[in-house]
């Protein structure tokens, strides 16, 4: 977040904003702990104005977690009452996190005022003052802090009642926001029906979640699942298959860029937006290139200099959709300049090959720019869009892991991702959101569902990135209780949490 670090900057040190320029146009890895300025930047400005010259402030790992953030503990109660035919009437979640003094607490229990259908609600949010380093976003948003919670309470009210966990979970799918006053009473199941068009309340732009779970157990092989806990073997392994569902909000924010087309036909794009090694430079290119109708090759970004226009940002899962959104909105007006210094019709013209089209005249894009570059810039802004429709990303997620029956010792063997998250810009750079390194993890298989929105954007797509954590710590555990009949409530889980309740080998 370059400007929110500017802005920052301006107001600890007393400094006008324009003495100011942040540069930075690469970030190895955000994950939350880079939206806001920290003590080391603030360090690094205090030494270079005492030295008298660039001072440069690198920290230890252990020292990032008392100097920069990290996402609170917290304890969540869940209750949900059903109909013995597995039909939701009741949803409780609460969650208790602390901060220091003027803190927020975390937002565990967001998703569940949104995942599921039920007529009767209720979520609470506490927090206790902690003399403790900062709470704030680190890594995931409060879906994925939640929905560790709220998914494993599914699990286990799916198998209370006999259901298959995924069949539960279809039962209560909602096209309106569960807990919109306007939606009909959840006492009559006909009436929340997903297939019911006669629903009142807000609706989702666009809520594929059942789509994301039934393609998922088909390509997963969920029907070859045995549901009875502890009764699959290889060897010393017990093997067990879980899933959760996934929901991230799809937030947007007003995002501006300028581009400038020279004599040589090449677009260059300049935006604040950083790169967090999620494909920034990749898909901004993709947009200008696209819209402006010349190859990618044609096309230099610029990204993450504070004397640029003032994107988006990374961060909340907003920073792909948003800042291509406001390169098409700046490549727009640049296609509209270059289509007038060229006297062709605005109307009618289209861009393609590197040359303008219109009523049968071919100029090269080029020649808009021969006595002089041609420079626009523009913003996106997003208005009242998502008081119209809740917007919202999908998606589910299948484990399977192995247990060991004598250790407790725990492997991930499998895992699959369908998201349902609009238009992908960059299949290749999605699938790569959050990819593990850790050897002995085996490959991750991710599939998009092929959906646009409208309602989000010019590009018709939303944020992925953060989608690909929320519900996977629930699939893990829900995995885990398939083969060992144990249920771990207490994150991490560990190998100690089960050692002494395993089955007993015979």
């Amino acid at each position: 977040m370059v400007n929110w670090c500017v802005l920052d900057l301006a107001q600890t040190l007393n400094i006008p904003k324009e003495n100011i320029r942040v540069v930075s146009p690469y970030v190895g890895g955000g994950f939350g702990g880079k939206l806001f300025v920290r003590a080391e930047a603030l360090l690094a400005a205090l030494g270079a104005r005492m030295a008298g010259r660039p001072v440069k402030v690198a920290l230890q790992q252990a020292l990032l977690f008392n100097t920069t953030t990290h996402r609170p503990a917290t304890i969540q109660r869940i209750r949900i009452g059903a109909t013995r035919d597995g039909i939701i009437t009741a949803i409780g979640h609460e969650s208790w996190s602390g901060d220091l003094p003027k803190g927020k607490p975390d937002g565990a229990v967001h998703q569940a005022r949104l995942l599921y259908a039920g007529a009767h609600r209720m979520t609470t949010t506490r927090m206790a003052v902690l003399d403790l380093p900062e709470a704030s976003a680190i890594r995931a948003p409060g879906e994925a802090t939640g929905m560790m919670a709220l998914e494993i309470a599914v699990d286990e009210m799916a198998e209370k009642l006999g259901l298959d966990p995924i069949e539960f979970r279809i039962k209560n799918d909602t096209q309106v926001v569960p807990d919109d006053p306007s939606e009909p009473s959840g006492d009559d199941p006909q009436a929340r029906s997903s297939n019911n068009a006669q629903q009142a309340g807000r609706r989702f732009s666009k809520r594929s979640l059942v789509e994301c779970m039934r393609s998922g157990a088909d390509r997963f092989g969920w029907s070859k699942r045995n549901p009875k806990p502890a009764s699959v073997r290889e060897g010393r392994w017990l093997i067990g298959i879980g899933m959760a569902a996934a929901i991230r909000g799809n937030q947007v924010t007003k995002s501006a860029a300028r581009v400038r087309l020279d004599e040589n036909g090449v677009v260059t794009v300049e935006t604040d937006m950083t790169d967090i090694g999620t494909g920034s430079y990749t898909i901004i290119a993709q947009t200008a290139a696209e819209t402006m109708g010349v190859p990618i090759e044609r096309v230099e970004v610029r990204l993450g200099d504070s004397n640029f226009p003032v994107s988006a940002g990374s961060g909340g899962q907003w920073g792909g959709n948003c800042s291509t959104a406001g390169v098409y909105a700046a490549c727009m007006k640049l296609r509209e300049a270059a289509v007038q210094k060229v006297g062709l019709s605005v109307a009618d013209a289209v861009f393609a090959d590197g040359e303008i089209r219109s009523a049968g005249r071919v100029i090269p894009l080029a020649q808009a720019a021969a006595q002089q570059p041609l420079v626009a810039e523009d913003i996106i802004e997003f208005g009242q869009m998502n008081k119209l429709a809740q917007q919202s990303t999908f998606g589910a997620h299948f484990v399977e892991v192995a247990v060991d029956s004598a250790t407790g010792e725990i492997r991930v063997r499998r895992m699959l991702a369908v998201c349902a998250s609009g238009r992908i810009l960059n299949p290749k750079t999605a699938r790569n959101q959050g990819v593990p390194v850790h050897a002995d993890i085996p490959h991750q298989d991710v599939i998009f569902l092929d959906e646009v929105d409208a309602m989000s954007s010019p590009m018709k797509a939303k944020g992925v990135a953060e989608l690909g954590i929320c519900g996977v710590a629930a699939a893990v555990a829900n995995a885990v209780y398939n083969a060992t009949g144990i249920r771990v409530r207490d994150y991490p889980i560990t190998l100690d949490k089960l050692i002494d309740r395993l089955p007993v080998i015979t």
